[in-house]
């Protein structure tokens, strides 16, 4: 048995720099990873993705770039020099981290499984073989999420594809059935559809996103299938059989008429699970929800006393940066003798589809759900000055503000670079700076963020 004063499971956005930083103060810490450090972040979600979201730009760019004067007569994507930067690109940020860890003095990195034993004792199944058992006081659970796997009749008779494989291509799928309407599949869809896939895109809702306000959902829904997905709402796979040709027969229901739709790759969109079922936390007095999340408090402490639960297992936004916040929080915590929490902080977000919707703060349908006196700021995009020169006139800007205090409450962007803009007034929110003063403020010209004048300018 080997004693350490903190145990941290899992090397994704919150466990790499909590173990260095609980290192960095004199505990002596261990890392445990059973694949690889950097998480789904750095592996298989944001930085893979978001290569090759810019290489399907490039490709959307170059085939429309005669709207802005510029003849190419033809280009062509090469997907394995896609596959080749977006790999090159995981590889550098995964070596930056294993160094940084490596380089942590007082920070032991061991590969392996993690599985309680009791509250404060767990026993590493290690990857080169063999087990050991490590104990400490403090302990911290950051093993993240992996794809859900529907269970739809036939699905284990063909070769899916889920967020993590699907990076693992090494063609252009000729047609791409994608279930499951969320941020996964809206930027995989797209991208894949600007590389050059047919793409079938199936959602059970009536409305794409249906978290969002409508007039999002109809906009991206619109956008999308300007640029040729063919997306099919109320719809739910409930059949997969593999063609003898070697594709895929997809039967599909529709506000119960059946039909069957012909593909050459299936991918598997429909959320994600905590990875809870294997860490032994019934030998423990940390308890889960329904879902499998790890239960905490609002200071990220779990029912045992002295362990915590960071990111994407303990449920909520299941975001990079909330993840490293929760890093914050508890670091914050532990070496000021603070008591922050995270009940009310703010939690922006971005999708990369082309173009970006930005979100923070509530909804237009929040503010109604909660009966406050609110009002709309409206202005589309194609009124949007910068966008006009820049042909990207797609999308538009939208703020909910406070009547009386005229305070920002929520913010939605859906533009080029609206992730970019919506921080702008997420700023502005965090600052309790006031809608008429943003609206007054001089921005230089012509930015995307000097249209927040005019955003506000229609409240008046």
């Amino acid at each position: 048995m080997k004693e350490f004063d903190a145990i941290v499971i899992g090397a994704g956005q919150a466990g790499v720099p909590l173990a260095k930083k609980l290192a960095k103060m004199g505990l002596k810490t261990v890392l445990i990873e059973k694949r690889v450090v950097g998480g789904t972040c750095i592996n298989d979600g944001c930085t893979p993705t978001k290569a090759m979201v810019a290489s399907a730009r490039m490709a959307y760019l170059a085939g429309r770039s005669n709207e802005l004067g510029i003849e190419i007569p033809a280009f062509e994507v090469n997907f394995k020099a896609i596959m080749a930067r977006k790999s090159k690109i995981v590889e550098q940020f995964r070596e930056g981290a294993i160094s940084g860890v490596e380089e942590t003095e007082n920070l032991s990195l061991i590969y392996g499984e993690a599985v309680f034993k009791d509250d404060h004792s767990i026993t590493v199944n290690l990857k080169e073989g063999g087990s050991e058992v490590f104990t400490a006081e403090k302990i911290y659970i950051n093993t993240g999420a992996s794809p859900v796997i529907p269970e739809i009749e036939g699905v284990k008779d063909i070769k899916y594809l889920t967020s993590t494989t699907i990076l693992e291509l090494q063609e252009v799928p000729n047609h791409l059935l994608i279930v499951g309407g969320g941020y996964i599949g809206l930027e995989f869809g797209q991208m894949f559809k600007r590389f050059g896939s047919e793409v079938t895109l199936l959602e059970k809702s009536k409305h794409l996103m249906p978290h969002e306000d409508d007039d999002v959902c109809e906009v991206v829904t619109e956008y999308l299938t300007e640029d040729g997905l063919e997306i099919i709402t109320e719809a739910k796979a409930v059949h997969f059989e593999n063609s003898s040709d070697g594709s895929i027969n997809v039967t599909v229901e529709v506000k119960g008429s059946k039909s069957v739709v012909n593909c050459s790759h299936v991918l598997l969109a429909s959320g994600r699970k905590p990875q809870t079922e294997k860490l032994g936390l019934e030998n423990t007095n940390i308890t889960c929800d329904d879902d499998g999340h790890v239960e905490t408090d609002d200071y990220l402490e779990t029912k045992a006393k002295g362990v915590y639960a960071l990111g994407d297992v303990k449920g909520g936004p299941a975001f990079t940066h909330i993840s490293y916040n929760d890093y914050v929080v508890v670091t914050n915590n532990l070496e000021n003798d603070v008591k922050q929490g995270i009940k009310d902080r703010f939690v922006p977000y971005c999708m990369f589809t082309d173009p970006q919707l930005g979100r923070v703060g509530i909804t237009e349908n929040e503010a109604k759900e909660k009966g406050l006196n609110y009002l709309v700021a409206k202005i589309p995009m194609k009124n949007v000055a910068r966008a006009i020169e820049t042909n990207e006139i797609r999308g538009f800007m939208k703020a909910v503000v406070d009547k009386d205090t005229k305070q920002i409450l929520g913010v939605t962007i859906i533009g080029e670079q609206g992730g970019e803009t919506m921080t702008v007034l997420q700023m502005a929110m965090m600052g309790k700076i006031t809608y008429d003063q943003v609206r007054y403020a001089v921005f230089a010209h012509p930015l995307y963020a000097e249209s927040l004048n005019n955003l506000f300018m229609s409240l008046t």
